[in-house]
């Protein structure tokens, strides 16, 4: 049995991509979650490299890095948070971070920040945004109704967090005809 642990999986459609390509390499996936695939097979250097190059193809990395691997599990952690669970409105980011990888979190954010450049909560907020844009480009709720359902202590709150990331306020982004939105992996 091995575990591997792939950037860039940011949905099913990735889980479906990943999985097919396993078995098209002979392997066989026992699960696969949002950049973590466990398989099997014990994978041979050689496998290993045929199925990196597989999956870099369709525009995934398999990591080797310890420290890429932990960087991928944050990532897909706080992914899962804001664009898949219903409820999140008594979450604190640390304390649900730290329960979800078995790690202190200021070990967690130190690492992210050397890594990334950036911090946790950057990340975080930024996610929140592109949550935040595609209720926006759906247009089946008010402002009022996506900052409830986003958990912003109010309307005012989130426009100034949605400004400060994007440089415009949800009302000009609604009013753009482009769609401006990033794709999960590119955050």
């Amino acid at each position: 049995m091995t575990t591997l642990y792939i950037k860039n999986m940011v949905c099913d459609r990735c889980k479906m991509a990943v999985e097919k390509t396993l078995k098209e390499q002979g392997l066989h996936p026992m699960s696969i979650e949002l950049g973590e695939v466990t398989i099997e097979d014990d994978l041979r250097p050689v496998k290993r490299e045929e199925l990196k190059d597989e999956l870099a193809l369709i525009g995934f990395e398999l990591l080797d890095d310890k420290r890429e691997q932990m960087i991928s599990e944050i990532k897909s952690a706080i992914i899962r948070l804001v664009h898949y669970r219903a409820d999140n409105s008594t979450l604190n980011l640390s304390g649900y971070l730290g329960k979800e990888l078995q790690q202190e979190y200021s070990a967690l954010s130190k690492l992210f920040s050397e890594v990334e450049g950036k911090t946790i909560e950057r990340f975080y907020i930024e996610q929140r945004i592109e949550k935040v844009k595609e209720l926006i480009k759906y247009d089946e709720l008010s402002l009022t109704q996506i900052a409830l359902q986003m958990n912003y202590s109010s309307v005012a709150y989130l426009s100034s967090q949605f400004k400060s990331v994007t440089g415009m306020t949800p009302t000009e982004f609604k009013a753009m005809k482009q769609n401006t939105r990033k794709a999960l992996d590119k955050i």
